[in-house]
């Protein structure tokens, strides 16, 4: 998510500081970068003298602090709140008193997050979709501090990216998590009931429901550990039954089965052509 932020940032012509503790994977963002702005080059979806200038726009650190000029800082690590509050926490010190604070998070609470740092007015849920150079939506969720000036001038951002904000409430999963990833966990249950196997699953509905994507391969696609992450949220936040994980997809991500990031989840993708695990 992190790297598909930044291309769209340095595609708008925002300068991009991209932070990561890890050189390793900073290194992998920028390729990453350079090899999905190389294919919009081959489509003609942008010239090449656009796509050397975005690259320029993008400077990577591993140094939390050097981010703290910033006016916008955009957290987007994993979907654990003890993460985030570790970032926010080291950000306090280096951060301008007019800097706004957003999270990429897709489930948690944006007003407790904010509520954790010095500016909770100026702290608000800034989603993106993933792939984030592909989809047009960014879900902006106003904590209960969150002022209208910080919500219009992200709204203004979100219309500079060319994309389109859908204005959510500060509730556990927001809006397109709260329909989504219940899907793929009934879709999950489907599977541990015995319905169907991973390939009728995903075929009845990719072609009786016409999703791009089946369930279990978008669960695979968008992290079977995410997925587990955000049914948690739900599950602890709303206190209704509905919302329990399945245990199917629990015992997939206990064993590090997260989908195609692990090279295994609902398919295994170790070889040339996914193929169903069950």
């Amino acid at each position: 998510m992190g790297n598909g932020i930044a291309h769209v940032f340095a595609m708008s012509g925002f300068d991009v500081l991209l932070n990561d503790i890890a050189p390793d994977a900073l290194s992998a963002a920028v390729s990453r970068i350079e090899a999905n702005t190389s294919r919009q080059v081959a489509k003609g979806q942008m010239s090449e003298s656009d796509r050397e200038a975005a690259l320029a726009r993008i400077r990577t650190t591993t140094q939390l602090g050097e981010i703290g000029g910033a006016d916008l800082v955009i957290e987007a690590a994993t979907e654990r709140e003890t993460v985030k509050d570790q970032i926010f926490a080291g950000l306090a010190s280096s951060l301008r008193p007019d800097t706004l604070l957003t999270s990429n998070t897709s489930s948690l609470s944006i007003t407790r997050l904010a509520a954790k740092t010095d500016r909770p007015e100026r702290f608000m849920g800034f989603h993106f979709m993933n792939p984030v150079p592909v989809m047009q939506l960014v879900e902006l969720i106003r904590g209960i501090a969150t002022s209208d000036q910080t919500y219009q001038t992200l709204l203004s951002v979100v219309g500079k990216l060319g994309k389109k904000a859908a204005i959510s409430e500060d509730y556990p999963a927001f809006i397109v998590n709260r329909m989504l990833i219940p899907l793929i966990n009934e879709a999950a249950y489907t599977l541990y009931e015995g319905v169907g196997n991973v390939a009728s699953i995903d075929t009845a509905m990719k072609l009786g429901a016409n999703h791009p994507m089946g369930p279990l391969e978008l669960g695979d696609f968008i992290g079977l550990d995410t997925c587990l992450a955000i049914m948690n949220v739900l599950h602890d936040g709303l206190a209704d039954t509905k919302y329990r994980p399945c245990p199917l997809l629990v015992k997939y991500v206990e064993a590090g089965w997260f989908g195609r990031k692990s090279g295994r989840g609902f398919y295994d993708y170790r070889g040339d052509t996914p193929i169903p695990t069950r």
